[in-house]
């Protein structure tokens, strides 16, 4: 059963589920059926830790176990005093809906989401999630009860795609709206203007929260494999344009890949893990990014 729920991290595989609560569970049973063979073999979804005692600790706290194998107090600590506030924030502009295979940008961002939430909240730890556009579309407060996963869920399954998308304005409003430090998931191609975006993604770091960005993109967007001539027609704007893609071909992937030089240059200086990820690429790889953060968060 183990190798067979592997499969499952194939996105193809999950697209053709229309139930995302499947989707979701058969995502994170095959993405820890495979940690049992790579580095992350300690992983549980329950957390506790021990730090030094300090003065005004309750005694009934003290681990004497530990204190009979090293002669020092230590207390343990609980999830409750550990767990934090993750936000999801997940694009869903027109340019997320397009597809050259079985899945689009945006169902592979709502498998990911909802598999990160579904994470979050068996580690007790809260989880909210914001659908935008040009404006934040709807806004789900973090809960870290389990039931709330369905809320985020049916957000994700019934969210309606389309229009254009400004990125870095809804990241500044949500970095003036949450105040507590948290932990923020930014989820988007990032088809927007990048020094915008990476001004707003600063934001977030100068109020102390953790960041992590998931740029998702389609295989064609990055190889540009068209052969004849093709209509473009600009999903946002409804704007088109007739090309032979063979003459504009290296120009665009020198623009694209030259976008995503410019994401990995400036988020890594500022701190911030940054992700590019493909439609047809392996869920358990995003997974795994967001669970390296959280073993440094812990």
């Amino acid at each position: 059963m183990n190798n067979e729920k592997l499969k499952y991290l194939d996105p193809q595989v999950l697209a053709k589920l229309d139930n995302i609560k499947l989707r979701t569970r058969l995502a994170v049973e095959g993405f820890i059926i495979g940690l049992h063979k790579s580095p992350y073999h300690g992983f549980s979804v329950e957390f506790a830790e021990h730090r030094p005692y300090m003065a005004g600790d309750e005694v009934k706290h003290i681990d004497w176990k530990l204190y009979g194998k090293t002669d020092r107090f230590f207390v343990k600590q609980f999830e409750e005093e550990t767990n934090l506030k993750c936000y999801i924030i997940l694009d869903k502009s027109g340019s997320m809906e397009f597809k050259s295979n079985e899945i689009s940008k945006f169902e592979y961002g709502g498998i990911i989401s909802s598999a990160l939430s579904y994470l979050m909240l068996k580690q007790q730890d809260a989880v909210g999630l914001i659908l935008f556009d040009t404006k934040i579309n709807r806004y789900i407060p973090p809960s870290a009860k389990f039931g709330h996963l369905d809320n985020i869920l049916v957000e994700i399954q019934n969210a309606k795609l389309g229009g254009e998308t400004k990125v870095a304005p809804i990241i500044h409003e949500m970095a003036e709206k949450i105040k507590k430090r948290g932990l923020i998931i930014l989820i988007s191609d990032l088809m927007d203007d990048p020094y915008e975006i990476v001004q707003g993604l600063k934001h977030f770091k100068h109020k102390k929260h953790e960041v992590i960005v998931f740029q998702i993109l389609d295989p064609q967007e990055l190889n540009f494999r068209y052969k004849d001539n093709i209509k473009f027609v600009d999903r946002e704007t409804g704007d088109s344009i007739i090309s032979q893609p063979w003459y504009i071909r290296d120009s665009y992937i020198k623009t694209i890949f030259g976008i995503i030089s410019f994401y990995k240059k400036e988020l890594s200086q500022n701190k911030i893990d940054f992700a590019q990820l493909r439609t047809d690429q392996n869920v358990g790889i995003a997974l795994t990014e967001f669970l390296k953060k959280r073993a440094k968060l812990r």
